[in-house]
């Protein structure tokens, strides 16, 4: 895919994203070059990491090598964003960055790398399991193959939506929030069960098994959700009862509460 590439800040995205490469020998290993700020990353990396990428904390000189890569992987968080500082690198033309930082705009990054032509990118934590989702908003000028390369960083492990920017801030919420919001929805769920005698192990797979068949079925059957509802929902039964809790609770106006505020607070960052 490409020669050399570097990735500022290791967490669990930035590993979800590299690692498939690596494992289908897209990349090679000594010529990713990473960069972490804690001794505790660096180390845990070093001892325990199955590729032998090149690895350096962000405290030391070598660490500035990775300016020598023509790509750069940012996947701090937004608020060390601050500590972050471009070196120019004269002989490298085209140099691209590619973005994972929640709320963080292309005009911000532009600023903070005026050497770079920057993607913006956002992704969920299920890509660590090679069922994300993905959105990708791209920078001025870039050429065709800067952005087939940054899709191919993500084809391996998530389904890939391009849009424009303004989009981003809600796509985050929904897919990036919104799996914390699900767990704890499955949480209240089995816990309902645990209140009618269930353990709570099994209430929760029960949970989780009911969620996925009938994501199966919506999706199977193509149906809308409200012709599922009806589909279960029966005059004066269990359902419609369940249905009245949640409509008296104002569920329904709080989960979309939760998500406008979850953009809200994504576009605070840029």
């Amino acid at each position: 895919m490409t020669d050399q590439i570097a990735i500022i800040g290791f967490g669990n995205i930035a590993k979800a994203i590299i690692t498939p490469l690596l494992d289908k020998k897209l990349i090679n290993p000594e010529n990713v070059y990473c960069v972490v700020n804690s001794e505790k990353s660096y180390q845990n990396i070093n001892k325990h990491y199955k590729h032998s990428i090149n690895i350096y904390k962000s405290s030391s000189k070598a660490s500035k090598i990775i300016w020598d890569c023509p790509i750069k992987l940012l996947s701090v968080k937004p608020q060390h964003l601050k500590d972050i500082v471009e070196v120019e690198n004269i002989k490298i033309n085209n140099k691209l960055l590619v973005s994972i930082l929640a709320g963080v705009s292309i005009d911000r990054l532009t600023q903070k790398f005026p050497d770079h032509k920057c993607v913006r990118v956002v992704t969920n934590i299920p890509i660590t399991v090679g069922n994300g989702l993905t959105g990708i908003a791209w920078g001025g000028d870039l050429n065709q193959d800067q952005k087939e390369f940054t899709k191919k960083l993500f084809e391996n492990t998530s389904r890939i939506y391009e849009f424009t920017e303004d989009y981003l801030d809600i796509f985050l919420a929904l897919t990036s929030s919104g799996p914390a919001i699900i767990a704890l929805i499955i949480e209240a769920l089995s816990d309902g069960g645990l209140s009618g005698g269930l353990p709570k192990k099994l209430s929760e797979e029960l949970v989780m098994e009911m969620i996925l068949g009938t994501i199966t079925l919506i999706k199977q059957n193509k149906l809308t959700t409200s012709e599922l509802k009806n589909l279960v929902t029966s005059p004066g039964g269990t359902t419609i009862s369940a249905l009245r809790v949640l409509e008296k609770k104002s569920i329904r106006s709080a989960l979309i509460e939760s998500i406008v505020s979850a953009s809200n607070r994504s576009k605070e960052f840029r």
